[in-house]
This record gives structure tokens, C-alpha cells and sequence, in this order.
């Protein structure tokens, strides 16, 4: 009897540690951690600390909401941890950033601001199968062939484009005059926007690149003049811009539309209205509030973090909603099952309404707004993603 009894015994605790067996295997959050990690690589130090923080505060702001709601994978409670380094807005610093997030486990990163930092960083990541999800705007980002690399906003050939139609478009425009500030990225931009002029048969009879520094303008203010130039197409940097239309007060030519990029849709611009006719400016970042849910993340970003949103941080925030939506849809933390997720989901982005990559990474929801500068406020004017 007493074997029998040890017999049914051991068989009962077969059958048990099987069932635990199957259930471990197959139950509810099989395989997933109790935390995932989100890595964040920003410019978190130096001139461009305040953006970087921005773009972090987004991704704080919706993993803190998340934790809040009580964040499940496959049935099972997670808790989202953020890890943010500082890539410090240089190449170098942000491959070995790439590096340290990578050890570090993350499942994806949002990185980074820079184009130059996202794409000396981009193989790092994609050597690891870790989604890279930028606000950077140079295409060669996504044109380095790596399924990893995935872009929030549009990029700076819709918004070169933009900046020329929109030139093209003013109303009494004939002559047009493109100037940069000798940076690849202002090149790029300034070379794409008179391409689309001269395809709108706009002719562009001034060309001229200066450095990132340059603020003497009165000898190019002189040759605008001259020339009769009646639109200024600009890439200089806001205390650049601010300069040159100073100086066409000085030489009595005012009568001039100017239409820049990122780099003047700034409050220190905002000194300027009123110097010359009409200051626009082109920009693939749209204000929060120009979206339906805009408002009421504006003011939870305010009550978290007591000041404004001084960038992207609602792209960020979206960008790690549709992020979080991919590892549920997964039910994984495995980088590449959670990146084939991301590549093949139309996300829910609580601000922005929706976020879509195609085939290149690009976001499919992109746009480009146009930007007016009236009594000190910058107005929007219109948005598209068909420029």
C-alpha cells in the first residue's frame, strides 16, 4: 500500500510541475520582463539642451502616464523605465551613447535631434535589431538602408520644396534671391528650395552662401537692393536674419517678403516683425496646439514640468505611445519581433493623431507648415504633405 500511495504521489507531482511547465511556456506574459526598457539619446548639455530636454520630457511624460494606467504585455503588469543619455549634439558621442544603450537593454530609443548624431549612430543600433526612432530631418538617415531607422516628421526635402512653392506662390514675387548659412544642412535646404522655384519657372537671380556667424550684411543688403529683389528665401539663423533686415532698413528696402526655415521660427525672431513686409517660415515640427488633443497635453506637459514645450516633446510623447502600442502588439520585449510591430502598425499617437512608416522609414503623416510672423506671434498659415 505504502508504494502505491508514494506511486499516485510522484504522479500528482509530475502532472503538477507539467502544467507549471505548459503554463510558464504559454501563459499569460510568457517570456516578458517585469520592466522594459526606453532608451532616450538627446543633446541634454550645451546650446541645444533645452530642445534635447524637450524631446525627453515627451517620452517622461507618456511612459509615466502609462505606468499610471497600469501597463500590461500579454496580460502581464510592466513597468516602462526611461534611460536617458546625453549625446551631447555630436556624432561621435552619440555612436558611443548608441553603444551604451544597447548594453543597457533597451528594447528601442528615441534618438536623436541631430541628423549627423542619428546617422553615425544608426548602424549601432541596427547591428542590434534596436528600432531608432529621430526628429532628425536629413533624408540620408533613411536612405542608409537599415530597417531600424524610422523618422517623426517630415523631412527636409518636403519642407525644401515647401519653402519654394510657397515663395513661388506670393502674390507680386518676381525676383528671388536664396542665401544660407554654409552648414550641410542649410545647403541642402536653401539648393532644394531654388530647385523647386526654377521647376515653378521662378527665377532666382541672387545665390549666396555665408557662415554661421556672419552678421554684416549692409554689402548684401546693397546688392539685394540693386538687384530688386522682392523675395528672400533664407536658411540663416535667426540673429542672422534679424541682421540682414536690419540692414535693408538701413539702405531703405523693405518691401521684401522673407521666408525661412526651423532656424527663424524662433521667439528671438519675434524682435523683428515689422521690419520688412512679411516674415514667414517653414517648419516640419507643427505646434502642439495646432492638433485637437493639443491643448490638453500642453497643459499636462505645463502642470509636469512647469514650463512650456519648446519643440517636439509631443512627437516624442506620441512617438513612445506608438512605440508602447508596438510592444503590446508584439507581446514581446524581443527587439525585433517589437521593431517588425512598429514597421507594420498604423499607431495610435495620442497628439498627432496617427504614425506610419513606409518601406524607408519616412513617417507617411508627415507635413510641412508655413508659418507668418504677425505682431510678434507666429501665426499658422497653412499645412500639407503635398508641397
Amino acid at each position: 500500500m505504502k508504494a502505491v500511495i508514494d506511486r499516485r504521489c510522484i504522479s500528482r507531482h509530475l502532472l503538477a510541475s507539467a502544467l507549471l511547465a505548459v503554463g510558464l511556456l504559454t501563459g499569460c506574459g510568457s517570456g516578458v520582463p517585469d520592466t522594459i526598457k526606453i532608451g532616450v539619446a538627446q543633446p541634454l548639455s550645451g546650446s541645444l539642451a533645452d530642445l534635447g530636454q524637450d524631446l525627453l520630457n515627451g517620452v517622461t511624460l507618456a511612459v509615466e502616464e502609462l505606468n499610471k494606467q497600469g501597463f500590461k504585455v500579454d496580460g502581464k503588469p510592466v513597468t516602462l523605465e526611461v534611460v536617458a543619455l546625453d549625446d551631447k549634439a555630436d556624432p561621435a558621442t552619440g555612436k558611443a551613447v548608441a553603444q551604451q544603450l544597447v548594453d543597457a537593454g533597451v528594447v528601442a530609443v528615441i534618438a536623436n535631434l541631430n541628423s549627423g548624431v542619428s546617422i553615425e549612430a544608426a548602424p549601432v543600433y541596427a547591428a542590434a535589431n534596436v528600432a531608432q526612432i529621430a526628429i532628425s530631418t536629413n533624408p540620408r538617415y533613411t536612405e542608409l538602408g537599415f530597417e531600424t531607422t524610422l523618422r517623426m516628421v517630415a523631412n527636409d526635402n518636403l519642407q525644401a520644396r515647401a519653402m519654394g512653392a510657397y515663395a513661388a506662390g506670393l502674390e507680386g514675387a518676381s525676383r528671388y534671391a536664396v542665401v544660407d548659412e554654409g552648414t550641410t544642412y542649410g545647403i541642402g535646404l536653401a539648393e532644394g528650395a531654388a530647385k523647386r522655384l526654377k521647376e515653378l519657372n521662378k527665377d532666382v537671380t541672387v545665390r549666396q552662401s555665408f557662415d554661421g556667424s556672419t552678421v554684416a550684411f549692409d554689402e548684401f543688403a546693397a546688392q539685394l537692393k540693386a538687384d530688386k529683389t522682392n523675395v528672400v528665401v533664407s536658411m540663416l539663423n535667426d540673429f542672422q536674419a534679424i541682421a540682414l533686415l536690419e540692414a535693408l532698413v538701413k539702405v531703405g528696402h523693405t518691401d521684401v517678403h522673407l521666408v525661412g526655415g526651423d532656424t527663424i521660427k524662433t521667439t528671438t525672431m519675434t524682435k523683428a516683425s515689422g521690419l520688412i513686409n512679411q516674415i514667414s517660415a517653414t517648419s516640419p515640427v507643427l505646434n502642439a496646439v495646432e492638433f485637437g488633443a493639443g491643448p490638453k497635453f500642453v497643459a499636462s506637459y505645463q502642470d509636469r514640468f512647469k514650463q512650456p514645450v519648446a519643440y517636439g516633446a509631443h512627437y516624442s510623447y506620441d512617438s513612445t505611445y506608438v512605440l508602447t502600442g508596438a510592444i503590446r502588439a508584439s507581446k514581446s520585449a524581443d527587439r525585433k519581433k517589437v521593431l517588425a510591430a512598429l514597421r507594420s502598425l498604423e499607431g495610435y499617437a495620442p497628439v498627432t493623431g496617427t504614425m506610419r512608416w513606409d518601406a524607408r522609414g519616412e513617417q507617411s503623416f508627415g507635413a510641412v507648415g508655413i508659418y507668418q510672423l504677425r505682431a510678434g506671434e507666429w501665426k499658422l498659415r497653412s499645412r500639407s504633405a503635398n508641397w
